[in-house]
């Protein structure tokens, strides 16, 4: 059974840009930049029919109007246990909007509603053990971020091995944005 979710690729010379953030983080499981992404929807474990029946649905999306997403700050989930350090995206209409849809269409799916709040951001680091105050000195040491934009051409529907996350992610299926 695939493990799915759909998001937005992070291009190559954003994700070094994101890369060079990488070290110094006791605890810390850094993800290689080529799985860097933005997930749009987790879906989960899904049986072979309820794969095809996702890629079928999420077609109908395609050709959605392009956006910028622009990386602008470093946080973290997990508060006085961290669990992971991320780049955060600024917020933005049309990357509400373009969720929301992947949301509506994989509910007519047959998917049960996301729980979670609706968070963009790219995963850059998964922590274990490292204390809130280590992070805290490490965001504020890893200076300014300078903000990072660009413009998606696409959105895809990935697929990963089970895992504690991370990465590897594969391209099962990819859909348009258009100019």
């Amino acid at each position: 059974m695939p493990r799915l979710f759909t998001g937005l690729e992070i291009p190559a010379d954003v994700g070094f840009a994101l890369s060079l953030k990488r070290g110094g983080l006791s605890g810390a499981r850094w993800i290689d930049p080529e799985n860097y992404h933005i997930t749009l929807r987790f879906i989960g474990d899904v049986d072979g029919n309820t794969a095809d029946e996702v890629a079928d649905s999420l077609d109908r999306l395609s050709n959605s109007l392009q956006f910028p997403i622009r990386l602008t700050h470093l946080g973290s989930f997990g508060g006085d246990k961290p669990r992971a350090l991320y780049a955060g995206v600024e917020p933005s209409e049309m990357l509400n909007r373009l969720q929301a849809a992947h949301e509506r269409v994989l509910q007519r799916a047959g998917l049960p509603p996301e729980g979670r709040k609706f968070v963009p951001h790219v995963s850059l680091a998964r922590l274990r053990g490292t204390a809130a105050e280590e992070l805290a000195r490490f965001m504020a040491e890893s200076a300014r971020f300078e903000p990072l934009t660009f413009v998606p051409a696409r959105f895809v529907l990935f697929s990963s091995r089970d895992s504690v996350g991370g990465g590897p992610y594969l391209v099962e299926q990819s859909y348009p944005l258009a100019a």
